[in-house]
């Protein structure tokens, strides 16, 4: 097994914020370290910044947007910088992906092939979305004249979770940027390493100081007071359904725009008429993809009874061949989940399930590799049949490897039973038959719905969620007006 090695790329500025353009210690000097899924190992120091450091990053952020050139620059010079740190990205997709596997268990089958080049095309993509932020004229009755203008909010502050640290950081900072804004970016405490990296491209690129800002540090603690600063105008977020609700709480006192990627429970509905054989694979990849550690993860599985039996078998099948693996090794497709704590919420999760009722059928437990190597945090394929829709497991998020199959007998029955849940971010249809396609698309209660296939995302294409959920969109040129307000203007024009 050939094992790539972090230490080819360190990381320039350990234990460092980036504020105004500069690498600092936080205040206090504190550090923590991040610490690798895969063996339990420390890979550097992190910085842990505290609210006086807060201030300081909202207030270059502030003064780069309202005394600095990025607001007033021309849209055609803004889109030169993001593009200029887009081909660095690309420049060092290898070192990107390399620092997102070490630091969260991804593997660098997907970090390098998915969420590198990913990236790279966001930050293309928002590039020439920024030269595209205009206004349009209107005729008010009375012969007046009316315009309107798309400004930037102003200060955006992006709020990221630990099982996307670079793709669902630039879902964010890209759009907020093309549209004039000035970011103040708080990644997870569990995988923070890409969001520095990102940060030295942006200043190698020569983007003006204070327009992008990264405060890494304790979660609550620090996401709250960037949360209630007044200095912020924007909390962009994506993460779970309760910290959501706690963050548009919070940030209510101070009248912050918010838009809101939460959790998800997502239903995959194989109907008698599919292809097996594609709806096995992506039904595998749809729960397994990331070690589950996706909101869109189709953890709930609804088979027509006609073809429950065969298709769960041949899931248990593939389930109990796939093996995790040292996820700096290419050829790992299954990583270690990314921190402890996300381990040990989805043993508990397995043992609900069998407490409520539902059969494990496959994994269930820890996984340890054959040389007896502890400390990583490897949870094997997990399935459980016999699993009613009002099960907890089958209710709440578990963001695991962990797979809940439902059968069901018609086509309003399998609708009933995926609308029956409190979130709304995506959906699976997987059948032959176009008229059914449509019908059930459109009346499933989600932001995304894939038919005949999954987890398909480009950066032009919107998402984003339904109910518990959330609400505003990422990607797309829908994402870039979460990021602007219009002014409206009016000319008075005299006879």
């Amino acid at each position: 097994m050939t094992k790539l090695a972090l230490s080819d790329h360190p990381l320039t500025h350990p234990g460092k914020l980036f504020i105004d353009g500069d690498w600092r210690p936080a205040l206090d000097g504190r550090t923590e370290p991040t610490v690798s899924p895969v063996d339990g190992q420390e890979i550097v120091p992190i910085a842990q910044a505290g609210a006086e450091d807060a201030d300081a990053a909202v207030a270059a952020a502030r003064t780069a947007y309202e005394e600095g050139p990025w607001s007033r620059l021309a849209h055609h010079e803004r889109a030169g910088l993001l593009t200029r740190v887009a081909e660095l990205m690309e420049r060092d997709k290898d070192e990107i992906a390399l620092l997102e596997t070490v630091d969260m268990g991804k593997p660098f089958a997907f970090s390098s092939t998915v969420d590198a080049p990913m990236a790279a095309q966001l930050m293309h993509y928002y590039a020439g979305a920024a030269t595209r932020v205009d206004g349009a004229t209107r005729a008010p009755a009375g012969g007046q004249l009316a315009y309107t203008l798309r400004e930037p909010l102003g200060v955006v502050c992006a709020i990221t979770p630990f099982n996307f640290p670079l793709l669902l950081s630039m879902t964010k900072i890209a759009p907020a940027l093309a549209a004039g804004n000035t970011v103040v970016h708080k990644p997870s405490p569990a995988t923070p390493l890409t969001a520095l990296k990102i940060a030295e491209l942006f200043q190698e690129a020569g983007v003006p100081d204070g327009v992008l800002n990264v405060v890494t540090g304790p979660g609550v603690a620090l996401g709250e007071t960037l949360v209630e600063h007044p200095g912020i105008d924007k909390i962009a977020f994506t993460g779970s359904t309760t910290v959501g609700q706690g963050i548009i709480r919070k940030a209510a006192g101070t009248l912050k725009k918010v838009t809101m990627e939460l959790g998800g429970k997502s239903a995959n509905i194989v109907f008698e008429d599919a292809d097996l054989d594609s709806a096995e694979e992506l039904a595998f990849f749809g729960i397994y993809y990331n070690k589950g550690e996706i909101c869109t993860a189709g953890s709930r599985l609804l088979l027509h009874r006609s073809i429950h039996d065969e298709l769960t078998e041949r899931l248990i099948a593939r389930a109990e061949a796939l093996r995790p693996g040292d996820p700096r090794d290419p050829e790992t497709i299954f990583g270690p989940l990314a921190h402890r704590g996300q381990f040990e919420k989805v043993g508990s999760y397995v043992e609900l399930g069998q407490k409520e009722g539902a059969e494990l059928r496959t994994g269930g437990g820890p996984w340890i590799p054959e040389d007896g190597t502890q400390g990583g945090l490897y949870f094997l394929p997990t399935i459980f049949t016999g699993v009613d829709n009002g099960m907890r497991i089958a209710q709440e998020e578990i963001f695991g490897p962990v797979l809940s199959v439902i059968p069901f007998d018609t086509e309003e029955e399998a609708v009933r039973i995926a609308n029956d849940s409190a979130y709304g971010l995506a959906a699976g249809v997987h059948t032959k038959d176009l008229n059914r396609a449509h019908r059930v698309a459109s009346r499933i209660q989600a932001g995304t719905v894939w038919v005949n296939c999954y987890n398909q995302y480009d950066p032009s294409v919107p998402y984003g969620g339904y109910r518990a959920s959330g609400f505003g969109r990422e990607c797309g040129p829908e994402s870039l007006e979460s990021y602007t307000q219009t002014k409206s203007v009016w000319i008075g024009l005299s006879g």
